[in-house]
């Protein structure tokens, strides 16, 4: 058995961890949060060390790592802000544990070199939590891809809105320094997922770039992709506005609607079968996706054609 700690327990995305550890049949040893809204711990590992100041945290894994190796904490899991990832990798494997962190692995690729060698110096892995590349629908299209690749360029769109209330800006999800903004914060689950699918990308432009909208097109080695990600409620088509659904989701290849809505909730515990078994996504792995995020948020915004534009900004 494995034992675990994690970083960012009071989050949306922490539970999804906790079930994983559970249900691959290990044991959360700590957590740790700012804020102390973490009584979700109580439905997994209610004997879990809480501490409300990473300090006492990082002190508890090096005690943890001077007793009998059973007894050491093996991985470290993150689930903190964006801009804090960073930091607590480095936390994870100074203390001689494997990290395993969710996206983005950092804000920005060349934090990335130093996390590999950080990795080589203490011999502990660095684990991105990638997880459409864990789904089911998502592997057989690969599978179908590589078995009979398209003769030209798939043609991709892509449209992802899901409605923020005004927390969203306050928050450090709305500031880009902290959370790389809509296209790292949301979009780089779905840009991984095509670079994985279609290869790497050969040119990228935004067509339009606001604090609850972005959109351009990508030129991947094997696929055009038109993009449009928002959280503005106002972008939602009127048959979801009308069925109160609060987000949508749209992927079609060459005209075909790609459906992979169902099996979100159970990616984690995919994810950490993977690692457990001596296998996950590295650094490298995440190092195409972060390098095209930040081309995204740095690069002038270009007019966008009736070709090249996503068919939701003419609307």
């Amino acid at each position: 058995m494995s034992n675990f700690a994690l970083i960012g327990a009071a989050g949306f995305i922490a539970p999804r961890h906790m079930k994983a550890i559970a249900e691959t049949g290990h044991q959360l040893l700590a957590v740790t949060d700012p804020h102390d809204a973490v009584g979700v711990i109580d439905q997994y590992f209610p004997q879990a060390r809480y501490f409300p100041e990473i300090e006492r945290f990082d002190r508890f894994l090096e005690k943890q790592r001077r007793l009998p190796p059973e007894q050491h904490v093996h991985y470290v899991s993150i689930c903190s802000p964006n801009y804090l990832h960073d930091a607590h990798v480095r936390l994870a494997l100074r203390v001689r544990a494997h990290a395993i962190c969710e996206k983005p692995l950092v804000i920005n690729p060349w934090n990335l070199d130093q996390l590999a060698d950080i990795e080589q110096e203490t011999g502990r892995r660095v684990f991105n939590v990638l997880q459409l590349r864990m789904h089911p629908a998502v592997i057989d299209l690969r599978r179908r891809l590589q078995t009979s690749p398209p003769s030209g360029r798939t043609a991709i769109d892509l449209a992802y809105i899901t409605r923020r209330g005004a927390w969203y800006q306050v928050s450090w999800k709305g500031d880009e320094a902290r959370s790389g903004g809509l296209v790292t914060n949301i979009g780089i689950h779905f840009f991984d997922m095509l670079m994985w699918l279609f290869g790497p990308a050969q040119a990228a432009v935004v067509h339009h770039r606001a604090a609850d909208r972005v959109a351009g097109c990508l030129e991947l080695e094997r696929a055009k992709v038109r993009w449009f990600l928002s959280i503005n409620a106002e972008d939602l088509p009127a048959e979801a506005q009308a069925a109160g659904r609060h987000a949508w989701r749209q992927l079609t290849f060459d005209g075909q609607v790609f459906e992979f809505s169902e099996g979100f909730t159970d990616l984690h515990t995919l994810v950490y079968r993977d690692i457990l078994a001596g296998g996950g996504f590295g650094i490298e792995d995440a190092r195409p996706s972060i390098s095209l995020v930040h081309q995204l948020r740095t690069c002038d915004v270009s007019a966008a054609s009736r070709e090249d534009g996503h068919p939701l900004l003419f609307r």
